[in-house]
């Protein structure tokens, strides 16, 4: 691929953006790609926590070896660089949050509220501050303007497509942010960075959550919030305790491995109530809903007339790793109801669904919102 021929930004040479460079290979080609393009490139790393030892935690993202990439890169293409310290923000809007909501018996999406707060809050800020006319990410997903409004799309790319992890981006961001990957493959990008000769180019994906060392979340939370872990009742469909669980952190809905009861029978989890402490067990039937509530909904889809409160043909997803399903959806102002053409199974409270026009690659994402577990529950 002739990088030379790329024209990945619709915004005019010479005029400053301000790139978020994690380390990776995806913000790196980013970086140099504006840089070569002539524009006046600054690129911002975040520094999100620290890791001490940070070959515990490879794939991570936002700290040691990631920080000392980004700087190499920048150095490499010949753009300023920053090292922002958002550790203190990170820890009370992500980290800790994180925390609560699986000592609430919820399931969290740490990288979502990462984006909402840090990325693309105060990042999108400072972009604005530094005079920047634009912020520029790697992320697979597209923004762009249709019917005289931007619009966010799925990435074309769709092994690769990272809205599940978008929907909260306001329509006046969409006007600023840029995501010049969207229509490229991964292997288009690594082949870019090869051309360029960045030393990111064959650095591994980033995985799991970034600040969970050693893959053991129980363990963060035992540190954080060291009361919560409470031993309660497993219960079965009727009610019937039938055994005990060492905490309701160590469970999500849908989760069949590691629940500590045998009866010869798969079971899973099937309700997680930290007001009782208790973990209800059963048959992988049990998990079937038809029906979501959603509170925080942000609606990202075009406006026409008044279209709150009736039935909308749509396409879900529910968890980052699933296909989007077809469904309809009912909205008024900030929440929601949607409902399954087919039931789901393992829909966990406290994960997002986010909402599209299709399930196609470059499909428009719609909006999404924040499932509850019940409509009873505060909306605000």
């Amino acid at each position: 691929m002739d990088n030379n021929n790329i024209n990945l930004f619709n915004i005019r040479k010479k005029k400053r953006v301000v790139v978020a460079m994690s380390g990776g290979v995806d913000s790196s080609v980013a970086a140099a790609v504006c840089a070569k393009q002539g524009y006046d490139v600054v690129g911002v790393t975040l520094q999100l926590y620290t890791n001490d030892n940070p070959s515990q935690k490879k794939g991570a993202c936002c700290a040691g070896q990631d920080i000392y990439d980004a700087k190499k890169v920048a150095e490499k293409v010949g753009i300023k660089h920053y090292v922002l310290d958002y550790e203190e923000q990170f820890r009370s809007e992500v980290i800790n949050e994180f925390a609560d909501s699986y000592a609430n018996g919820l399931t969290p999406i740490p990288c979502i509220r990462c984006n909402e707060k840090i990325k693309f809050g105060d990042l999108y800020e400072t972009a604005m501050q530094l005079g920047a006319s634009s912020l520029i990410t790697g992320h697979y997903v597209s923004n762009k303007s249709i019917n005289g409004e931007r619009g966010l799309f799925r990435a074309r790319d769709m092994n690769k497509d990272q809205s599940y992890f978008m929907f909260t981006l306001k329509k006046k961001q969409l006007e600023y942010i840029k995501f010049p990957l969207g229509d490229l493959t991964k292997t288009d990008t690594r082949k870019i960075a090869k051309e360029l000769g960045l030393a990111t180019s064959d650095k591994p994906e980033s995985q799991d959550i970034c600040f969970v060392q050693n893959g053991s979340y129980v363990n963060l939370i035992n540190t954080l919030k060291p009361k919560s872990n409470v031993r309660g009742n497993l219960i079965d469909t009727t009610g019937n305790i039938v055994g005990e669980h060492a905490g309701i952190m160590n469970f999500t809905i849908g989760q069949r491995r590691g629940i500590g009861y045998v009866n010869g029978e798969p079971n899973y989890v099937i309700d997680i109530d930290h007001e009782r402490n208790n973990v209800t067990i059963g048959p992988k039937e049990a998990l079937a809903i038809n029906q979501i509530f959603l509170k925080n909904l942000n609606w990202l889809g075009p406006r026409i007339g008044d279209d709150c409160n009736k039935e909308m043909p749509v396409y879900v997803k529910i968890r980052s790793t699933s296909e989007a399903v077809p469904a309809t959806i009912i909205r008024n102002e900030d929440h929601a109801k949607v409902k399954f053409r087919h039931p789901e199974y393992g829909v966990a409270p406290g994960q997002a669904c986010v909402i599209y026009e299709s399930q196609k690659s470059m499909a428009r994402v719609l909006g999404g919102g924040w499932i509850i577990k019940d409509k009873t529950q505060n909306l605000n």
